[in-house]
Parts: structure tokens; sequence; C-alpha cells
């Protein structure tokens, strides 16, 4: 009998243990204050179930730059199972700080990740060197490196600084040369629509601090994986040019492209790229728009954090209507804290893909966490699920500024209530 229940007890545990690992989990913990700490997620899902999560770990406690030669690296943990279980930490790049030969292996971060949906090949792209964005010039500013995986994001290349690629773009734009410049981190998008030989599209957000001292956004597009980048729309059209700041980009339904832009109002600042050719990147940029509480859009309580977009093909429970889901991650607030996930429907025949149209009328909100909390990406995971990472204030809420990436996933009726499924045959 001993026997008997010392068997149900290890079965209890190990079936209290495994539902633990199917959702929450703290795949970058900062549990003290005097610990180095982790901030700036990003992840990517592979069609083999692979979950691969990129973090900076912060030595030098701050942004790139903020202190000289302040050491930062870039960290990696991967799932193999959609998340339920995680390897081990391992470094994709450390920084030498102090003792760095150069200027780019200062310190690296704020990393944005891509998985190529067609093989095991991965991109990251991050910040790198000694300099701030605020205190950037044409002459000396932030890297921009680039570092590839082809084997699932076991092992990388070694970095890339491919700034002066991007900022020769901006050479002769109207806004003057790039004084400082850096891609967003978290999700690079890759294209259901678009694909060129061998690639899908990728698309990316940028934030520059132009020649003539305003900070504008925009939309960086490749057509070979990252080796060479074009701007969306020219380099003299600008998507947000008022508050830009961090952004985020996506797909709407038939590949029109929105981008959305954190704020120090509440909300978000956005626009939609309406495309006349998509292979030939043809189009044209709409009209800046802010959603917010004024017209029934994003609501948030200043938090000025950027999070993540996504869209999803789903299925509206109460007639059966295909759509796509726009989701928009971001701290509902105040300030930096309630992590959340707005959602709103789009129509698949575009009808709904003007920037006034996505700016307003959003349907509801999911709240993922409770206590401070900033940074989070998505991924959309093999098994049908959304793979979600946060910055969240797990063990000192009070104390500096490090944080503990959590790592969560979501099936579609837990974020929208019931209102809406996934529908597998979307895409």
């Amino acid at each position: 009998m001993k026997a008997y229940r010392l068997i149900l007890t290890l079965a209890a545990v190990l079936a209290a243990g495994m539902a633990c690992a199917q959702g929450r989990f703290e795949v970058f913990p900062s549990k003290s204050p005097v610990e180095v700490h982790y901030r700036i997620p990003a992840i990517a899902a592979l069609s083999d179930g692979t979950v691969v999560c990129v973090a900076d770990y912060r030595h030098s406690r701050e942004d790139i730059g903020i202190v000289k030669d302040g050491r930062i690296d870039l960290r990696v943990r991967i799932s193999r199972d959609n998340g339920k279980t995680w390897g081990e930490i391992f470094p994709m790049i450390e920084g030498k700080g102090t003792e760095s030969p150069d200027f780019m292996n200062v310190g690296f971060g704020d990393p944005c990740i891509v998985a190529d949906r067609k093989s095991r090949r991965l991109m990251v792209i991050s910040c790198a060197g000694n300099v701030s964005f605020i205190k950037g010039t044409p002459e000396e500013h932030l890297c921009i490196t680039r570092f590839y995986s082809e084997d699932g994001g076991l092992t990388w290349t070694a970095p890339e600084d491919i700034a002066p690629q991007l900022y020769s773009l901006f050479e002769n734009a109207a806004s003057g040369p790039a004084k400082s410049m850096f891609i967003t981190s978290g999700r690079i998008v890759q294209s259901r629509y678009v694909k060129v030989k061998k690639y899908y599209r990728l698309y990316c957000a940028a934030l520059q601090a132009a020649g003539d001292g305003r900070w504008l956004n925009y939309v960086l597009y490749s057509d070979d994986f990252g080796n060479s980048w074009n701007v969306l729309g020219g380099v003299d059209e600008a998507p947000i040019v008022k508050e830009a700041n961090e952004a985020k980009v996506e797909e709407l339904p038939g590949g029109d492209l929105l981008i959305t832009s954190r704020t120090d109002l509440e909300g978000r600042m956005l626009n939609v790229f309406t495309f006349d050719d998509l292979k030939k990147a043809a189009g044209r940029w709409g009209t800046m728009t802010h959603s917010s509480a004024h017209n029934n859009g994003i609501v948030t309580e200043k938090n000025s954090c950027n999070g993540e977009l996504m869209v999803v093909p789903v299925i509206r429970k109460s007639d059966g209507r295909k759509m796509d889901l726009l989701l928009q991650s971001v701290p509902v607030g105040p300030k930096r804290a309630n992590v959340g996930i707005f959602y709103k429907a789009l129509e698949l025949d575009g009808s709904g893909n003007s920037s006034e149209s996505v700016a307003k009328d959003w349907e509801g909100r999911y709240i993922c966490t409770k206590i401070g909390s900033a940074y989070s990406v998505m991924a959309w995971q093999a098994d049908g699920r959304l793979g979600f990472a946060f910055e969240e204030k797990t063990y000192y809420p009070n104390s500096g500024c490090g944080y503990t990436i959590v790592y969560d996933n979501y099936d579609i009726e837990q974020i929208t209530s019931g209102a809406y499924a996934y529908n597998p045959k979307g895409w």
C-alpha cells in the first residue's frame, strides 16, 4: 500500500510538473538585484516545434553606450517542443567591455530575430558598439550587427556590421544623412505573400535620428534573407514623422504593411503601406494615425514602451466567418506594468486596411501579468499556439531595472474570451 501511494504521489508530481512546463516558464531569470540582469527578449518559432529565445545579458545594467565601455552579451535558450521544456542558457556573443579590441565588440544588445519558414536558418540583428543612439553622429554611431544560424539556433556566425550599407541608403535623403539608427528589437516579419527566388521577403522597423534632427520611423525590407536591404516607400516618405520611437511591423490581409510605434502619449502611432505591386514593393504610405481612447483604439496609460504585432488567421465563433486577427502587445499601464494583448478582427478582403480603420475600434484585451512588466514579443508556434515572451519584475519589483524574461503560450480562445478560434487552414 505504501509503494502504491508513493507511485501515485510521484505521478501527481510529474503531472504537475508537466502542466507547469506547458505554460509559464522563466527563460532568463533575474532573481537578485546584484546579479547581472536580462533585458529585451526576441523569439522565433520553427516549423519543427523549435522555439529560440534571445535576450540581452547586461553586465553594464544599461542600454548600449549609456555606460562607456559597458559590456552586454547576447544569450540564447532553445526549446525543441513548443516551449514545454527548455535547454540550458548559452552565449550567442559576449561583449568585451573595457577589454574590447575595437568599437563594435564592446557590447551587443536589443536583438531582433527571424526564422525562415522553409529551413532551419535564422537571422539575428542587434545593436553594438560604444555609443548610445541619442549621442550618435554620422561619423560615430551604433553598429548594426547581423548573425546567422544554419542549425536552428545552436551555433551562430561571427557578427558583421551592416550599418554602412543601411546608412548609405539615406545619404541623399531630403531630411539629411542619418545621424543615428537602429532596427527595433523583437520580431522581424517574414512575408506570407511575397517570395523572390529562394526566400520570402523580410520586413523590419527602423528608428532614425535624421540629419534635420527629427526622429523618424522607416520600414526596411529584404528579398534575400537580410543580405541586402531597401527602404519601403523610399527615403523621403517616412511613415511615422511625429512621436516616432521603437516600432513594429506586420502584414495585413492581402499583403499591405502596418507599422505601429511607441509613443510618450497613450496608445500607439500607426500607418499602413498600400501596395500597387507587391513583387516590386511599389506603393505608398497612408496617413499617420493615433490609436488611443479617442477612437476606441489601443488604450494605455503613458507606458512609453514597445510591444509586438502579429496577425493570426481565425474563425469568428459567433457566425463561423473566416477572418484575420490583429494582435498588439504592450504594457497597459499605468506606466510599465500589466503587459497585455489587444486584439481586433480584420476582413480578409483588405477592406479595413487603411490606417484610420486599423487604428479604431479594437475589440478587447487579455492581461498576461498584473505586476511591473515592459517589452514583449510573439511567435506563432508549430502547435497552433501563440508563444509569448515578456519582461516581468518577478523577483524584485522595486529595485533596479533588470527583468526576468518570462515565456508563456496561449490559444486564441484564451486571448479573446472565446470569441475567436485559430484557423489552421488560413495559412
